[in-house]
């Protein structure tokens, strides 16, 4: 495992940290977790070389915080620095900072959070967290000991990005990017800020929702082959990231044994500067052919609906008929759905809109599903 520089912080973190979001689940219900799978996958990774282990409160419905506390028993939990989640939403007042962060200590089954982030950084969430006093609560929680290490992931537009960012002394911050996302929320502007900071950058979405990991479609499948560099769709993107000195460390949301072991030997490989010019020119030509029509990450946070309309799996389908043009395929999935899982279940009431981290205007995107598919 390659060991990366962790922002201006006393410590050396693992290329590759474990996300713990897209564990392998049972029966295709996002909340019953194979946990005996996600354990042995865990201390797996851990076993070769990860050091960071990501999770959060909303996480596989509330199961994921569990999960990884159970996997970082017998002797684990000493071999990694621990990541999760206050849940923003959930804040009302600051005695709900206490009462959550109380709670998620005991879901992981350990006594303090080496990096605690505030989730889901958007305008509403800051401004909220700010009449709570949020710092106050900060310097109380790392004095106590609870938590070590401060920061937040974000889901907004650049400028707040910036000002959180100036607002208080952060240990590291989280972003989406990937080679597709160099310009949205905080993008590749937003990643060199806090890192000329001092501020560590963790990076999500690396595959962005592992569309970068499939398969590509036939005209960029060409593009790759034709280039004669030996790596996988994944590689690709992830030694994209690793190239960057600002990067310090890339978390993947793995669902098999497979992906860890993969991921795994392609952090094995990387390091910065370590891609030819030749090399970047190819993902700058591929990442122009890959943009398909709706930019969901399939993160799951505008779910559940309450209508029960299946909001990620729509748009996949959308996606993947356009991208792989294979429309009857796609079609002939759409149609074996669930009547009131299908776009077209969708009744406008705009609950989902807010929760979306891409700002999708989801209630649209949705009709232009039913158009393409049903009509």
């Amino acid at each position: 495992m390659k060991y990366r520089k962790c922002g201006n912080l006393d410590f050396e973190v693992s290329a590759l940290g474990f996300g713990a979001m897209r564990l392998p689940i049972i029966d295709d219900d996002s909340g019953q977790i194979n946990e005996d799978e996600a354990i042995k996958m865990i201390r797996y990774s851990i076993d070769h070389g990860v050091n960071y282990v990501d999770t959060a409160w909303p996480y596989h419905k509330g199961e994921s915080e569990l999960v990884v506390g159970s996997a970082l028993q017998d002797g684990y939990r000493e071999k990694v620095k621990l990541a999760t989640k206050m849940p923003s939403w959930e804040v009302k007042e600051q005695a709900d900072l206490d009462r959550l962060l109380d709670k998620q200590l005991e879901k992981l089954q350990t006594d303090h959070i080496d990096f605690y982030l505030l989730h889901a950084l958007n305008r509403d969430h800051w401004e909220n967290y700010q009449e709570v006093d949020v710092f106050s609560w900060i310097e109380k929680v790392k004095k106590e000991g609870k938590v070590v290490n401060i920061g937040f992931s974000f889901h907004a537009d650049y400028d707040l990005f910036e000002e959180i960012i100036d607002a208080y002394n952060w240990d590291f911050c989280q972003i989406q990017y990937n080679y597709l996302d160099t310009e949205f929320q905080a993008g590749k502007k937003g990643l060199k800020y806090a890192a000329d900071k001092g501020i560590a950058v963790v990076i999500m979405e690396p595959l962005r929702g592992g569309k970068l990991a499939q398969d590509p479609p036939a005209e960029i499948k060409e593009i790759l082959d034709e280039s004669n560099f030996d790596h996988t769709p994944a590689d690709w993107a992830l030694q994209w990231l690793w190239n960057q000195p600002e990067v310090a460390v890339v978390l993947s949301g793995m669902s098999t044994m497979e992906q860890v072991k993969e991921n795994i030997e392609s952090a094995d490989k990387s390091d910065v500067s370590s891609l030819s010019q030749d090399e970047l020119d190819i993902i700058e030509e591929i990442k122009e052919k890959f943009r398909g029509p709706i930019g969901c990450t399939r993160c799951e946070y505008c779910m559940p609906c309450p209508t029960g309309v299946d909001i990620p799996g729509n748009f996949a389908i959308y996606n993947e008929a356009h991208l792989y043009d294979n429309f009857a395929e796609k079609q002939k999935q759409y149609n074996e759905m669930d009547t009131k899982k299908k776009a077209s279940a969708c009744i406008r009431c705009g609950e989902c809109e807010p929760q979306c981290p891409q700002n999708l205007e989801i209630m649209d995107l949705l009709e232009k599903v039913v158009a393409y598919f049903e009509n």
